[in-house]
């Protein structure tokens, strides 16, 4: 655990590894953060890198969720309501296409017609499903194909938050395309990541990193404590009290 998520930080961390352990490492998965690519360089240069699905796949979503809340105050003039038609169905949205039922997608359909005049929450979710078919694609050449047309079709795009996802999704296709030959996650990372947030959380913050660092290899079991002597037991005929 180490201070720090810029790009300079992640290129000092790896100057002071092990130069054998480092020659090891074949594949880097990360999220879309430009400094963590930027900091693989120059120690880690030989490893593929990989871009998370999961990231991927929440910056289509933050692109549909953006464009929904524009469209919601420019139409009705103020924030997500319960009754409004497009925050009745934010969630159904969200959710893969081939995972609605016709009650869902018919919900989806009636909440687009009356929350959505110019169609631009349709072509924000349709890009964000053809993000999504990327990952469900059979085999590389098939995956670049359709990353190819998303690419193409965010950009042409007029709505701004879909141009700007097409514009990501150019700048990291190579790293997108490469979870198809290397089958690679960040998964356990965002595992170990909650476990931080959570004693974070349940510490209310910490002054001192190294307190916090401290707190968390306890949580998660990675201190290895020094050999101490064992104490000495005290022998007594009772072993609890009665008083």
């Amino acid at each position: 655990m180490v201070q720090g998520n810029t790009a300079k930080d992640l290129r000092a961390w790896c100057a002071g590894a092990d130069p054998a352990w480092l020659a090891g490492i074949k594949v880097v998965a990360t999220d879309l953060a430009e400094s963590y690519r930027a900091g693989l360089s120059p120690h880690l240069d030989g490893a593929r890198r990989v871009a998370d699905p999961f990231h991927v796949v929440r910056a289509a979503n933050r692109c549909l969720d953006q464009v929904r809340r524009r469209v919601q105050n420019e139409t009705l003039g103020h924030r997500g309501r319960r009754d409004d038609p497009l925050y009745r169905i934010r969630k159904l949205m969200l959710t893969g296409a081939e995972r609605l039922d016709d009650r869902g997608r018919e919900r989806m359909l009636l909440g687009l017609r009356f929350g959505d005049p110019n169609d631009e929450v349709v072509g924000a979710w349709l890009a964000k499903e053809s993000v999504r078919d990327v990952y469900l694609a059979e085999n590389w050449r098939a995956a670049r194909t359709l990353l190819t047309k998303t690419i193409r079709g965010c950009l042409a795009d007029e709505v701004p938050e879909i141009v700007s996802l097409g514009r990501t999704l150019e700048r990291w296709q190579n790293e997108i395309l490469a979870r198809h030959t290397t089958g690679a996650s960040n998964g356990p990372t965002e595992g170990l990541n909650l476990c931080v947030k959570n004693v974070k959380r349940c510490g209310h913050g910490f002054r001192r990193f190294e307190h916090y660092r401290l707190r968390v290899l306890l949580h998660a079991g990675g201190v290895t404590w020094p050999d101490r002597p064992t104490p000495p037991r005290i022998r007594t005929r009772h072993p609890y009290s009665n008083a």
